[in-house]
């Protein structure tokens, strides 16, 4: 049965409920953690029509400690919008708020010095970046790709992602994580083995949008590997998934209760550590 928290003033209890609600297991592989989100042993509140927000700490899920914000979107009810800055930076929580946003995620990958995305982007037809030459490949081989009323997640097409004329706006990230209901291999480099804070999202066949934010970097919150992140996904119900920015990108915003998760921005585990970004993607209800 569905757990609902009550909050305080506007002020979210995430420390005085969400913590002393851990979850804990001995071990958990991928059946043990689809058994657990089965279970639906998570915090949860309806922000709004269409737009479900859930919390989970786990003392020792993939044998470590995690916390997971979770956005699940009824994409019936929703227009997606991705404010983006070919130069600089800026906060996907004053992105959301000033767009009327009832909730929002950081985007894809972006220069940390000069800002500005550093993979393909394009929005309502208008080609804003292409992917920097000598960024890895595995990297920007998942597209989230949109129309008007359609959204999808795809793998990079055969002759890359310029020439794909079927989509007004694509957003390019990656590693992909699932595609056609299977988990996808993945390199063995750094960036996929090593634990990070990560962001994702995912698509189910009952075209709902799941966007996940999965805290790292800290005791409390130790973060996944890219194959963890997968299993993840697909516990919660994604055919499809991608992988977005992450480390200290890594930030979920909900309108009235501000930054949920617990950016590392700053090296604490509270709700300030907020890393200025290139692009984002907010949820507007209609």
């Amino acid at each position: 049965m569905k757990s609902y928290i009550r909050f305080f003033s506007g002020i979210p209890v995430l420390i005085l409920l969400f913590l002393n609600a851990s979850i804990s297991t001995a071990q958990t592989n991928g059946s043990d953690l689809i058994k657990m989100i089965d279970k639906e042993e998570l915090k949860v509140r309806e922000v709004s029509d269409g737009i479900l927000w859930k919390y989970g700490q786990f003392d020792s899920l993939f044998n470590s400690t995690q916390s997971i914000t979770i956005l699940e979107v009824d994409l019936k009810n929703v227009r997606i919008q991705v404010p983006y800055v070919k130069k600089g930076f800026f906060k996907t929580s004053d992105s959301a708020e000033e767009s009327e946003a009832v909730a929002a995620i950081n985007g894809s990958f972006f220069d940390t010095e000069k800002g500005g995305g550093t993979v393909f982007l394009k929005v309502n037809d208008e080609l804003i970046h292409s992917t920097r030459e000598g960024f890895q490949t595995y990297r920007e081989n998942a597209g989230f790709v949109f129309n008007d009323n359609k959204v999808d997640l795809i793998e990079k097409p055969g002759d890359g992602w310029e020439p794909l004329k079927n989509y007004h706006s694509v957003l390019v990230s990656g590693p992909m994580l699932i595609a056609n209901d299977r988990l996808l291999n993945q390199v063995a480099e750094p960036f996929n083995t090593n634990r990070h804070p990560r962001t994702a999202i995912g698509l189910t066949q009952d075209n709902k949008l799941i966007a996940v934010v999965v805290d790292g970097r800290n005791a409390q919150a130790q973060g996944m590997t890219i194959t963890e992140l997968a299993q993840l996904m697909q516990s919660l119900g994604c055919s499809k998934a991608m992988n977005l920015d992450g480390g200290g990108s890594s930030s979920l915003w909900i309108k009235e209760f501000g930054i949920v998760n617990y950016p590392s921005d700053n090296k604490l585990f509270d709700h300030q550590g907020e890393r200025e970004v290139a692009n984002a993607i907010l949820f507007i209800n209609e």
